[in-house]
């Protein structure tokens, strides 16, 4: 048996909305089992993401400190965002989000993984790229605000975040599996190997 997660809908018999927030919802779905009973669901709606591990020429990870509310505590993270747009071009908004939060622009994209982050519980897919040949952007740095005006920026190297992760002292799930997936494919095929960075993506089919 190959080892592959496969596409499958059970039926659902009703669906109702309790929540609707300005980026994402709440929907509650009434599925039926294997057994035949129907079973209660509730999950977070969630447009999608990307992630952006940006890699130097030294070896370096480009991370930002950033205050996350609900679990009340700063997390260094790689730079990330949502899909706003429906259909929205992944590496665009990927290549959005370097710019926004580092002011920095890469050469180089490849699509390092897909993955779900909560899938129990909330339907968001996050593609997660590798971006290398940085460079500093041109122009006016962009104006953040709310919690990102306050965000951190730093680059460190991926020994020392595999350590981070591996201790318990770094959370974030975007940075915690792109530097181990990082990782996992210099020991492979190497980084040249990678998808590339506009290969599908089922779980968020998106326009050219």
């Amino acid at each position: 048996m190959a080892i592959k997660d496969t596409p499958e809908e059970w039926t659902v018999t009703g669906t109702t909305t309790p929540f609707t927030g300005a980026k994402t919802s709440v929907r509650t779905d009434r599925v039926v089992m294997p057994d035949g009973s129907t079973a209660t669901r509730d999950y977070q709606v969630h447009p999608g993401s990307v992630a952006v591990l940006a890699l130097d020429d030294a070896g370096q990870v480009l991370v930002l400190r950033q205050y996350r509310h609900p679990v009340r505590q700063k997390l260094w993270e790689i730079p990330a965002g949502l899909l706003d747009v429906p259909g929205e071009n992944p590496l665009r908004a990927a290549q959005r989000e370097l710019y926004e939060e580092a002011h920095v622009e890469a050469e180089d994209w490849r699509v390092l993984t897909d993955v779900y982050t909560t899938p129990g519980g909330c339907d968001e897919a996050v593609r997660i790229f590798l971006a290398r040949g940085l460079s500093e952007a041109a122009g006016e740095r962009f104006e953040v605000s709310e919690e990102e005006a306050d965000m951190e920026l730093a680059r460190v190297s991926v020994d020392e975040l595999i350590r981070g992760v591996l201790a318990g002292e770094l959370h974030n799930n975007c940075l915690v599996v792109g530097v181990l997936a990082l990782t996992a494919a210099r020991a492979g095929d190497g980084l040249d190997a990678l998808r590339s960075a506009d290969a599908p993506w089922p779980a968020r089919p998106f326009a050219a």
